[in-house]
């Protein structure tokens, strides 16, 4: 059974009320980087897993990619992307990012943001991405970063007035389920290594061209001044790889 926590009523309600629900994309911590990561996008098939809202998929149609398909397991995500979009040359598919099966050498440019920690195992959504993406083709995604994810509590340690003392990291190579807390919630995801994200992409015959561990921008800094903690620990991973078009030799 796939995890589909966005179709809970409380907890689809809390998400309603993120900043990054309400504003989009620069509301988002790691935008910044992420969209230095993105290629260009003009007159190419672009795919996003775990679309969520469809703010992915409206940036690449204002970038002028000729066709976006967003992917998301939760019918309500959909909907409200669907209530937002306005557009024929997006469209949206209810289904789990596991179950995808598109053509070979389908897409261009293949975008996932924050989606891959709750699916159980990463390596076959990398073949399924490498099939589907066209020779020359990127995969860009963000994940919540191996240090983050490595513990259930995925919090602080604080001491006893109530200080930030430090960030925790233990069972790091302990990986698979993390049993955690989110928007009050109780949300599995699964925790994986930094090298398994790499040698996977690897394995699927990727070349990885970028790896980032995003600090909060400058902008951000000013207006949340409490966002200065996320520069003591990475909260995420992104990566940027490439399928390379084969040699003719």
């Amino acid at each position: 059974m796939k995890q589909n926590k966005y179709d809970d009523t409380n907890f689809f309600s809390a998400y309603e009320k993120m900043p990054r629900s309400i504003k989009g994309l620069e509301a988002a911590g790691e935008w910044h980087v992420l969209k230095t990561l993105i290629p260009v996008l003009c007159n190419k098939n672009v795919l996003d897993l775990g679309c969520g809202f469809g703010w992915h998929c409206r940036f690449a149609r204002e970038q002028q990619a000729s066709s976006v398909v967003g992917v998301d397991i939760s019918g309500k995500m959909l909907q409200k992307a669907r209530e937002k979009t306005d557009d024929p040359f997006i469209s949206y598919l209810k289904m789990p990012i596991e179950d995808i099966d598109f053509s070979d050498s389908q897409f261009d440019v293949i975008i996932s943001s924050l989606a891959f920690h709750y699916i159980k195992s990463f390596k076959p959504i990398c073949q399924k991405v490498y099939d589907c993406l066209k020779p020359g083709g990127t995969f860009v995604f963000s994940v919540e970063h191996p240090i983050f994810t490595s513990r259930n509590e995925q919090d602080w340690y604080f001491d006893e007035q109530g200080n930030r003392l430090h960030w925790p990291v233990d069972n790091y190579q302990s990986e698979g389920v993390r049993e955690t807390t989110f928007l009050t919630e109780n949300v599995v995801k699964y925790h994986r290594t930094i090298s398994t994200y790499i040698n996977d992409l690897i394995d699927a015959g990727f070349s990885i061209r970028v790896v980032k561990e995003p600090k909060p921008s400058d902008e951000m800094l000013k207006n949340l001044p409490e966002m200065i903690n996320e520069n003591r620990r990475p909260m995420f991973l992104l990566i940027s790889a490439e399928k390379e078009i084969a040699s003719s030799i």
